[in-house]
């Protein structure tokens, strides 16, 4: 081994030098700086690889159940907000369905109603026709028995009542019942002993129901019996 101490070279001297040298150590020189200069960047300058700190399992999994329960509660969010909104749809729709039963149940009875009024307005019509009817084969004279005409105007005054009840209309029993004010309207009231008092007696027009309401009242007069009315007032003897 030499005993002469190495001293390190500067690198600036050293290209000092490489310039004053002679030209055949020149080309050598030359070459190592164009083997320096061709090197990659990359390969040039070491890249400082910086890793980051190490993370436990337990840290990953605090961070995945961290982020699970955070989309957990976002879907549930969403979930009652579309179990909210069906409710609501459902309920308007069984609001709307309520509704359009009742518009319908409406609409048929008032169908009804007009199918019954208009009938009935018919129906009034036609009675003044049967009572005309009614009265003329009542002053039809004994001798006219079995004519034609006679029973051609029978037949067609049952036709007319076939119609009536065709319809549920039925003629009001007026003759020799009480007095009811809700089947019956009396237009004359006579003094009489052979009848209770507020009985009909006599039938003047001849009423007719509807089913079971009034289609029209019967004019009937209605007995007043003074004795016994005064029977009624007079205490009975024990």
């Amino acid at each position: 081994m030499s005993d002469v101490e190495s001293v390190p070279i500067d690198p600036a001297e050293q290209e000092a030098d490489a310039l004053n040298s002679s030209p055949e150590e020149a080309p050598e020189f030359a070459e190592r700086e164009d083997e320096v200069t061709s090197q990659p960047e990359a390969e040039q300058a070491q890249e400082v690889e910086v890793i980051p700190p190490e993370v436990g399992d337990e840290g990953i999994e605090e961070v995945s159940e961290a982020v699970g329960e955070g989309e957990l509660e976002a879907l549930r969010a969403e979930l009652e907000q579309a179990q909210a909104q069906a409710a609501e749809y459902l309920s308007g729709w069984q609001r709307a369905r309520a509704e359009f039963a009742n518009y319908k149940k409406r609409q048929e009875a008032e169908r009804e109603e007009l199918r019954r009024t208009s009938t009935q307005a018919l129906l009034l019509k036609l009675l003044p026709v049967v009572d005309d009817f009614e009265r003329a084969l009542q002053t039809v004279p004994k001798e006219s028995a079995g004519e034609g005409w006679l029973d051609g105007t029978k037949m067609i005054l049952r036709k007319l009542q076939a119609l009536l009840e065709s319809e549920d209309v039925t003629p009001i029993e007026a003759a020799g019942q009480p007095f009811d004010p809700l089947w019956h309207e009396a237009i004359l009231q006579e003094e009489t002993d052979e009848h209770p008092d507020g009985y009909v007696i006599e039938e003047m027009q001849r009423g007719y129901r509807l089913g079971n309401r009034v289609l029209r009242p019967s004019m009937v007069k209605v007995a007043s019996n003074a004795n016994e009315s005064i029977n009624e007032l007079e205490p009975t003897e024990e």
